[in-house]
């Protein structure tokens, strides 16, 4: 559980600062900071990922628990469908090469 509520703070902040490095890499100790967030993360004395994922993430998650059982269950539902439709295009292109070469 602590890998886990690690590894979705770390994914959120990556994915963050993917955005905000552009416009904050300039001020001084930047990187430093970020590395010392990074360390304050893992350590095990501080728990950091532990109390972000229990005062934010989790609470978020928990209030939107049915919106994404619903979007899963919609996305199952459409790749079913795209799976069958493909599967099917599929296998008349392939029926239609074979009739093809066997015409020539």
């Amino acid at each position: 559980v602590k890998w886990m509520m690690y590894w979705i703070i770390f994914a959120l902040f990556t994915t963050a600062e993917t955005f905000t490095d552009i416009f904050l890499c300039w001020f001084p100790f930047y990187y430093e900071l970020k590395i010392a967030f990074v360390a304050w993360l893992l350590s095990p004395y501080t728990k950091g990922s532990s109390l972000l994922y229990r005062k934010f993430v989790h609470p978020t998650l928990s209030s939107k628990e049915k919106e994404i059982d619903d979007c899963l269950i919609q996305a199952k539902d459409r790749s079913y469908d795209a799976l069958v439709h493909f599967g099917k295009r599929g296998l008349n292109v392939a029926a239609t090469a074979a009739v093809m070469a066997a015409s020539k």
